[in-house]
C-alpha cells in the first residue's frame, strides 16, 4: 500500500470482501478489485458511473502501488452504472475490457438494451428508471469476450457463470476455494428500487434490480445457480457484502420463492421477457402504460436530486474524514 495516499479514498466508501478482494461503493453502485498474489497483478470488476475513474484510480494506487495500472477490466455487465468509467479507464491504462459473449451488443455500439420498466415496483428509483441510459456504448477498442470454459484472465482462481436474466450476457464471479461470489446484479444485497434503502445502505438480499431485468424466467434460474454454489461471502452490485448461515438461508428463501419475492405484480416484462441475441435485442414486449413527457421531466427532476444528494454525502464524508 502507499503511505501517502489522501484520505479522500480511506473512507466508509470502500471495504474488504475477503483475502485479495476489495470493494468501492461510488454512489450507489460497487466496482470490486482483485488481487492475484502469485502474479502480481490485479483486475478491476465493473467501472461504475462515469464520474468513478478518479476514485477507482485512487483506491487502486493505495492498494497496490507501485503495481496501479490492472491487468484487465472486467464486466459483470454493461449496464449505465456498471460500464460508466470503462472507457475513460480503458483509454487511460491501456488495458482490455472482457465480457460475456452476449453482452457485446450493448458495449460496441450495436443494440441498446431493451427499455427500463418504470412500473416494476419497489420504490422510487423503479418510478424514475424511464429516463436511465439504456445504451449502447462503444468500448469495441479494448473489448474482449471471455471464453467459453469459465476461466477469467489474470484470475487462475476464479471462474466465471453465466448468470442472464438482468441482462442478456450477465455474469458472476466464483472463487471456490473459500466460496466468495461477486454477484453483480444477479441478486444484490440492498432494495435497489428504494431511494431510502441505498441511501441507508439497508442489508437486505434481493432480486435482480427490478427496473433493468427484461427476462424473470432467466433471473430466477441464475439465482437457484448461485443459491446451489453455497458461497460464504457474497458481495454484489448494489448493497453492502453479506456471509455466513443467514446469508445462505436468505438466498435459498430468495431461490425457491422466486415469484413471490422478486417479480414484479404489473411490469413490463412479468408475462413477457424481452428477446435478445448476438446481434442485440429483437424483441420487446409493450409496456405497462406509456409514460406522459410530464411524468418524465418530473422522474428526471427526481434523478438529479437524487445524483446531487449522492455526490454531496459523498463529498461530506471526504472532509470528514
Amino acid at each position: 500500500m502507499k503511505s501517502g495516499t489522501t484520505k479522500s479514498v480511506i473512507d466508509v466508501n470502500w471495504f474488504t470482501v475477503a483475502p485479495g478482494v476489495w470493494g468501492l461503493r461510488e454512489g450507489y453502485v460497487n466496482v470490486y478489485l482483485i488481487h492475484n498474489a502469485v502474479e502480481k497483478k490485479w483486475v478491476l470488476v465493473d467501472a461504475g458511473l462515469k464520474r468513478s475513474a478518479m476514485k477507482i484510480k485512487e483506491l487502486a494506487e493505495y492498494l497496490f502501488w507501485p503495481d496501479s495500472k490492472p491487468a484487465a477490466i472486467i464486466l459483470t455487465h454493461g449496464h449505465f452504472d456498471h460500464v460508466g468509467a470503462a472507457k475513460e479507464l480503458a483509454n487511460d491504462w491501456d488495458v482490455p475490457v472482457f465480457a460475456q459473449l452476449m453482452e457485446v451488443p450493448y458495449l460496441s455500439g450495436l443494440s441498446p438494451y431493451p427499455p427500463a420498466d418504470p412500473w416494476a415496483g419497489g420504490g422510487l428509483l423503479s418510478a424514475v428508471s424511464s429516463v436511465f441510459p439504456t445504451g449502447p456504448v462503444n468500448i469495441n477498442e479494448h473489448l474482449q469476450i471471455l471464453p467459453d470454459d469459465g476461466s477469467l484472465p489474470f484470475l487462475p482462481d476464479w471462474k466465471f457463470i453465466h448468470t442472464p436474466g438482468h441482462s442478456p450476457g450477465h455474469i458472476s464471479l466464483w472463487r471456490r476455494r473459500d466460496r466468495v461470489l461477486l454477484a453483480g446484479d444477479a441478486f444484490v444485497t440492498t432494495r435497489q428500487e428504494s431511494i431510502w434503502s441505498v441511501l441507508r445502505q439497508s442489508r437486505k438480499l434481493t432480486g435482480p434490480p427490478r427496473y433493468f431485468t427484461y427476462d424473470w424466467a432467466a433471473a430466477e434460474k441464475s439465482v437457484k445457480t448461485l443459491a446451489a454454489l453455497e458461497p460464504e461471502i457474497v458481495a454484489t452490485g448494489h448493497g453492502m457484502p453479506m456471509r455466513g448461515e443467514e446469508m445462505r438461508k436468505m438466498l435459498h428463501n430468495l431461490a425457491d420463492n422466486f415469484k413471490e419475492l422478486a417479480v414484479p405484480l404489473r411490469g413490463r416484462y412479468t408475462r413477457e421477457p424481452g428477446v435478445a441475441g448476438t446481434e442485440g435485442v429483437t424483441y420487446i414486449p409493450k409496456p405497462v402504460n406509456k409514460i406522459t413527457p410530464i411524468v418524465a421531466v418530473a422522474a428526471g427532476a427526481a434523478v438529479l436530486g437524487f445524483t446531487a444528494w449522492m455526490v454531496y454525502k459523498s463529498r461530506k464524508n471526504n472532509i470528514e474524514s
